[in-house]
């Protein structure tokens, strides 16, 4: 049996940070343990190859909810990284942290977890282009950039949302969020997604006091009592323990966390007991609290003056081709939105709690997970509500650790969430029937102009809205019967253990999570480091 000090579950976005932080003084042994694989397909690595990622099985763990009742008994596709880096390295590489009015709403309940407790920590992580300043890093790991490819269909929709009386927003992780603009994307200098495993886990891969085992799946943590001696796992094909002397740290993410607590004993006694699982804890929160965003799109047809997915035709490839060899820059360097809108879904809103995301192309998902680029040229948005009602579960089903969680998201389950989305078609079709990208557009293909009430605009949600991958909460931190995790992360009434990643989020984040993980992990490296010391 092996002995580290820190043993780190979970090679993904909040882990690679953690694997880097904690080996960093060279005083401590760290484990790094990820179910997938390394982060060699260079569909991970080249920007627009998200397209694609999420439908190799093997960067991708292909979880699906449960049948939807809200949603006309659909199963959603929730695509989670299953390689180092996690979702970080399949994801649409958009960097937004969330409204300061999330984080202040955290502090209420969890202290030390303001906004102003927080900003250091992204600024800790992020090297930005635009250089530092009062909410800005230009010194760390994660590489933040503005878009190299540029379409004039998105300039053009820019004007015509702020037609729609939306301000111009040149920094949406600045003084405030509300508005429209160029999002900023976790790419690199040299062209390249900027994952977490590049980013955080590579520099450090050299350190003698770090080990990273890839294809690890772990089974359950190793419990004496009510203190974790280490985790149980099996690699390719035998079976090994590896104790902890200082901590074990959970950061498989928001289904994959629970999953191992639940396995591991930890978790509501009615789930465990008929998952056939013996309760070690009987800790209500676990698996429950989830939150995820949900979105539609508005996809209209244009006419002459092209769309992105011209960049697909054959001369045309071959010329993105050279330019992405040679410049790191045009199409292939492409993420998954070119420009950002924050609304109100109604004026009496005191923030935006709509986003909305805009791409000058068009596609759809086949049943692999691919996405195809439509033939007839068309430009797509597609809006989410920023912070739903709705709340799901997380549950294991058997104590097979390969058995896929039960993953019940429950969305529009309240009114007010069923009134946002309506009103998130609204907006798109409002920017989009403003001057000037009006002019070029010659009709609607999603909903569709047979698609006017709210009623019918409901029944089209209903039946085609997705998952935007964004799941949260589901070990959410507080002090309330509901909560998994104290303040500092640890697990309540469990020794030497914390989680660390999307799962302690006890409210859903104003945007996409990703930036917010590596916030949180950078504030569990600190605590972990100074109980050690």
């Amino acid at each position: 049996m092996q002995q580290f000090d820190f043993i780190v579950v979970g090679g993904g976005s909040a882990g690679c940070v953690l694997a880097n932080r904690l080996s960093a003084c060279g005083r401590f042994q760290v484990l790094l343990v990820e179910a997938g694989g390394k982060d060699s397909n260079p569909m991970i690595h080249l920007p627009l190859g998200f397209t694609q990622a999420m439908s190799i099985p093997s960067l991708n763990w292909g979880y699906s909810t449960e049948p939807e009742k809200e949603l006309a008994q659909r199963r959603i596709s929730w695509p989670r990284g299953k390689v180092l880096g996690g979702c970080s390295a399949i994801n649409g590489m958009i960097y937004i942290r969330g409204q300061k009015e999330d984080f202040d709403l955290w502090n209420e309940n969890c202290s030390g977890w303001s906004y102003d407790d927080v900003l250091p920590y992204f600024k800790l992580s992020e090297r930005n282009s635009q250089g530092s300043n009062a909410f800005h890093g230009a010194d760390g790991e994660l590489a933040v950039r503005d878009g190299s490819f540029h379409h004039p269909l998105t300039e053009l929709y820019c004007q015509s949302a702020r037609r729609a009386g939306l301000q111009e927003n040149n920094d949406f992780n600045g003084e405030q969020q509300t508005g429209v603009g160029y999002a900023q994307f976790n790419i690199d200098e040299k062209g390249r997604r900027a994952s977490c495993a590049r980013s955080f886990l590579k520099p450090a891969l050299s350190r003698k006091n770090l080990t990273v085992l890839t294809e690890v799946q772990v089974e359950q943590l190793e419990l004496n009592g009510h203190e974790v001696e280490g985790i149980r796992c099996t690699r390719k094909g035998g079976s090994m323990i590896f104790s902890a002397r200082r901590e074990v740290i959970l950061c498989a993410g928001a289904i994959n966390s629970p999953q191992i607590l639940q396995l591991s004993g930890i978790g509501p006694e009615s789930v465990l007991a008929k998952a056939g699982v013996k309760t070690k804890l009987n800790l209500q929160g676990v698996g429950q609290n989830l939150q995820d965003h949900l979105t539609v799109d508005v996809v209209t047809e244009v006419d002459e003056i092209g769309t992105a997915n011209d960049n697909l035709k054959p001369l045309n490839f071959i010329r993105e081709l050279i330019r992405y060899a040679t410049k790191r820059q045009g199409f292939l360097s492409m993420a998954a939105a070119h420009s950002l809108a924050f609304v109100k879904s109604t004026p009496d809103q005191v923030r935006p709690d709509l986003q909305i995301h805009f791409a000058p192309a068009s596609g759809t998902t086949n049943e692999k997970g691919q996405v195809v680029p439509s033939k007839t040229p068309a430009i797509t948005s597609t809006a989410c509500q920023l912070r739903p009602e709705s709340r799901g579960s997380v549950n294991i089903i058997n104590p097979d650790p390969l058995s896929p969680p039960e993953i019940r998201a429950n969305y529009l389950s309240t009114e007010n969430d069923r009134r946002a989305m309506i009103e998130a078609v609204k907006w798109q079709r409002k920017i989009f029937a403003q001057q000037p990208v009006v002019g070029h557009i010659t009709g609607e293909s999603l909903p569709g102009k047979q698609v006017q009430t709210d009623d019918e605009i409901l029944d089209y949600i209903r039946s085609h809205a997705i998952s935007v991958y964004h799941p949260v909460g589901t070990c959410k931190m507080g002090a309330d019967p509901e909560a998994v995790v104290c303040p500092k992360l640890k697990v309540h009434g469990i020794k030497k253990l914390r989680v660390a990643d999307a799962s302690v989020i006890p409210t859903q984040i104003s945007g996409n999570t990703n930036a917010a993980c590596v916030m949180i992990a950078e504030r569990a490296a600190q605590w972990a480091l100074q109980d050690a010391s």
